[in-house]
């Protein structure tokens, strides 16, 4: 006989979990003409062939399905000096993007200047798991410079790795 499901504390869950360091990415886009984005540190690589990431968005979000209508994303990887733009585009200002720097591919998505690195994307699956969705992104082009140092995010805050 198989056992329930043990139910956890949020708050307790949501600790644990952020024992774990993970980095900080910036998924952003032209919508209408207009940036929008959002930031997840949710994002892992997937797989090599078919070169594919993933990342995870809460239901809650209202920028996500907005975001999810553009044909292609751009997925920066937030530099260790670029903690100002991960708050600023975690926020609800109006003009997450004010006083940025960025530029926008002819596709539409929109890469963060001074990241650590940085892919073009497309979404190629959204799974609805829990309280997010998992959404699958296809790469279509990426750089990266090893040179600059990562944002990174551990117990409900950023931080920056030393050398």
């Amino acid at each position: 006989m198989v056992s329930p499901p043990r139910v956890f504390d949020p708050r307790r869950l949501r600790n644990v979990f952020g024992v774990f360091p993970s980095g900080v990415a910036a998924v952003a886009a032209l919508v209408d003409d207009a940036p929008v984005g959002l930031v997840v540190s949710s994002f892992t690589s997937v797989s090599l062939d078919p070169p594919l990431v993933s990342l995870c968005v809460a239901h809650t979000s209202g920028t996500w399905p907005v975001l999810a209508r553009a044909p292609r994303l751009g997925l920066s990887i937030l530099s260790a000096e670029q903690e100002r733009a991960g708050r600023q585009l975690s926020g609800r200002a109006a003009d997450r993007f004010a006083e940025l720097r960025w530029r926008a591919t002819a596709d539409g998505a929109i890469l963060l200047d001074g990241a650590s690195g940085w892919l073009e994307t497309s979404v190629d699956q959204q799974v609805r798991a829990g309280d997010h969705d998992i959404v699958v992104l296809r790469v279509h082009d990426l750089d990266a410079d090893h040179d600059v140092s990562p944002l990174v995010f551990h117990a409900s805050q950023f931080r920056r790795l030393e050398r």
